[in-house]
């Protein structure tokens, strides 16, 4: 009887010794957690988003619509997709499961070859969105030039989260991943016109200026024309040499 649980007991301990060698062994390859999309990849029907709701383009829409699909060999229209639901998308203001419904039938593709592609790419909104769109890019160049002052500040003027909708229906807020715009960081996107070089009060201003509906001027903030240097041009400041500058003369 002694043998026998020495023998489990040994055959235990060595079990547990294996397990903790192969747990040493295993290595992350990386120390973060791991962090998860907040985005639903699936469909619920809810009362402002069921196939049940019609969508159709209307003849502006229909007509670039047309243009759109005419680009490409008949038997290859379907790579007209993705411009085809951002036009269905400006329309409509996003991108509901009838907007989808609508676009397969369009093009004559299963219904699930529009939702791939509508799922994957974050700039298809597939809830309903204010009037004004605004995705701030918190990216590193962003955020070295103050982004995150710049949520600071709409979410304080709104009284809004990233994420959230203004009882108004006026205003979304989102972060986004680079805007492609770093020279004139901080930068907020607003449906499709880019606001640049942004400060906390000029950024209240702005969202003042939209809400009572004056006109706006996209592009930098600051008083420059583009993306040159705030301070003035530091090279090319003068005309450029002509053909042979520096060569020998015997060349």
């Amino acid at each position: 009887m002694l043998a026998k649980f020495n023998h489990k007991t040994a055959s235990s301990t060595l079990s547990g010794i294996s397990a903790a060698r192969f747990s040493l062994q295993r290595r992350r390859f990386s120390a973060a957690a791991a962090l998860r999309s907040d985005a639903i990849f699936v469909h619920r029907d809810t009362s402002e988003n069921n196939p049940n709701i019609p969508f159709e383009f209307n003849s502006k829409s229909m007509d670039e619509a047309q243009k759109i699909v005419a680009k490409y060999p008949p038997q290859y229209k379907k790579a007209a997709m993705i411009p085809l639901l951002h036009l269905a998308q400006k329309q409509n203001g996003w991108t509901s499961i009838s907007v989808m419904n609508y676009i397969a039938k369009f093009l004559q593709v299963p219904p699930m070859r529009v939702y791939e592609v509508a799922t994957f790419y974050t700039m298809f909104n597939r809830s309903p969105v204010g009037k004004y769109f605004l995705q701030v890019c918190t990216t590193t160049p962003c955020q070295l030039c103050g982004s995150s002052k710049i949520v600071e500040t709409i979410e304080n003027h709104l009284g809004i989260k990233v994420g959230e909708t203004t009882s108004d229906k006026l205003f979304t807020l989102v972060e986004v991943e680079c805007a492609g715009a770093c020279i004139n960081a901080p930068v907020i996107s607003v449906n499709d016109d880019y606001f640049e070089d942004l400060t906390p009060e000029a950024t209240v201003k702005l969202l003042d200026d939209l809400k009572a509906g004056n006109a706006v001027k996209r592009g930098p903030v600051s008083g420059r024309n583009n993306c040159e240097p705030q301070g003035g041009l530091t090279s090319l400041t003068t005309p450029p040499t002509g053909p042979g500058f520096m060569v020998r003369d015997d060349l």
